[in-house]
Formats: C-alpha cells, structure tokens, sequence
C-alpha cells in the first residue's frame, strides 16, 4: 500500500485478493443495514423513530448516566436506538450511553435520541489493570473507571485516551491505560463517576470498609478534582443494594461531593 495506489474501491480489492470471480450485486435482504451486520450494503439507512412514540415528561426528574448498549457484548442487552426510545418513553431528562473501551454506539445513539428528543451524554466505562483480552467473558477481570464527557473538548480527549490504550494492548479486548496522565488529560472536560462494584470505591468499600472506601475517593479527587467526581448509587434489587447505598452516601456527604 502507498500513495500511489489505483482508483479502486474496497469491494474489489478485497474480492480479487480473495479470488472470487465478480457477480451482479445481489437484492438486500430485509433488513439489512450495512452498518454492524454482514456488509451486504455500504450505507447504513437513517434513523426513523417507531409511530406514535412521543416523550413523555417524567414524574421525578432522573437521567440514567451509567448505560450499556448491546456494543458492550454480555453486559448491554438493548440497541442504542432502543436504548433512547425506551428513554423517551420513560421521560428520563437524560442519557448517558458509557459502553466499554470505545465510543462504538455513539452515532447511532445519536441519531436515535435526536429524533426522539432526549438529551444525550457520552461516556465510556473504562477498563483498568487487565492482564489479558476479556473478550466474550462475562465477568471480565480489572477495575472499572466510569468517565462522561462534559463537552466536546471531553469527548476528543477521552476518545484519545481510549485509542492510546487501545494500541497499547496490541491485543482486542486488552486495553493498557497504566501510561495516561489522568490529571493531565481530564482538564476539567470529564466526570468521573465512582461506578459499578468494580469502581475502585465500592469495591474497597466492601471488601476493606468505609476507610478504605474513603481512601480510594480521595485518591479519585486528587487525580480529577472535587468538582469532577460523582458519587454514584444504583439499586437493582439486591437484598444489600441498600446498605452500600447508605454507606456512600455517607462518604460522599462527608468527603463534600
């Protein structure tokens, strides 16, 4: 390959290295879209919301800011496109979509929520000391950091981080973050939630106490500053989801977040 490469498209380059002899373009099949099924066409079709589906405005005001989509494979279970229809009809205030390592869904969460009219965050749940490729593991290994973009500057430098780990890894599914400067490349441009039960603050919380908790969420404040850090709560169903809530409220009152 070089700059003086012929006039040629792709598709033939790839069908002539294959040596497949040419055939006329086959009629698409229902439904395909070109975009992450088998390419049978080049161009992904426009986003068209479902009739009828209307926003409906909320009863409590609540934006889901930690969401996987099907692109985060057996952790997300819905499309971007259905994860902001169901937002819509939810009335949530907000969406953030923070898949793994990558901001894969982002385009057509995009143009989904657009056309539906709920507010769009993006983010990435980052994964931290992995010693191998986890792909298709359902309970992958590492620490989890879970970053939003507060704005477009947020964005273009949290997408570069992701792409600097990525080739770090040299492998798919084995991204190194251990060479970023987090306190240089946030700027103040990130929120860093203390995340899912792999964040490093409940994690320790659990398994060392509330001291320990406090530890790591001091250290997060170091790094990216108290007005970049969120305490986060979920609750989703757990018998203990409730005292581990308490407990982080607690550190968050009184570490002043």
């Amino acid at each position: 390959m070089g700059f003086n490469n012929p006039d040629l498209p792709w598709r033939e380059l790839e069908r002539r290295l294959s040596d497949r002899p040419r055939r006329p373009g086959p009629a698409l099949p229902q439904g395909a879209n070109g975009g992450d099924s088998p390419a049978w066409s080049a161009v992904r079709s426009a986003y068209v919301a479902p009739p009828g589906l209307q926003r409906r405005p909320a009863t409590v005001p609540y934006a889901e800011l930690h969401c996987h989509s099907n692109f985060s494979f057996l952790d997300g279970a819905s499309g971007p496109e259905e994860l902001a229809e169901e937002a819509a009809r939810l009335g949530l205030e907000a969406l953030a979509l923070t898949d793994h390592d990558g901001f894969y869904g982002v385009v057509r969460f995009a143009e989904a929520a657009g056309a539906v009219g709920v507010p769009t965050v993006f983010g990435s749940e980052l994964s931290l000391g992995l010693t191998r490729p986890q792909n298709g593991r359902p309970d992958p290994e590492g620490g989890h950091l879970l970053v939003l973009a507060r704005d477009p500057q947020g964005y273009a430098s949290l997408a570069a981080a992701i792409s600097a780990a990525q080739l770090a890894g040299r492998e798919k599914g084995k991204p190194v973050y251990d060479g970023i400067a987090w306190d240089e490349v946030h700027r103040d441009h990130w929120v860093v939630l203390t995340g899912c039960r792999k964040g490093s603050v409940p994690k320790a919380l659990v398994e060392a106490g509330p001291a320990a908790a406090r530890r790591e969420l001091d250290a997060l404040v170091a790094t990216f500053g108290r007005d970049n850090v969120v305490v986060e709560l979920w609750d989703q169903g757990d018998p203990l989801d409730s005292a581990r809530n308490d407990a982080l409220a607690e550190l968050a009152v009184a570490a002043g977040l």
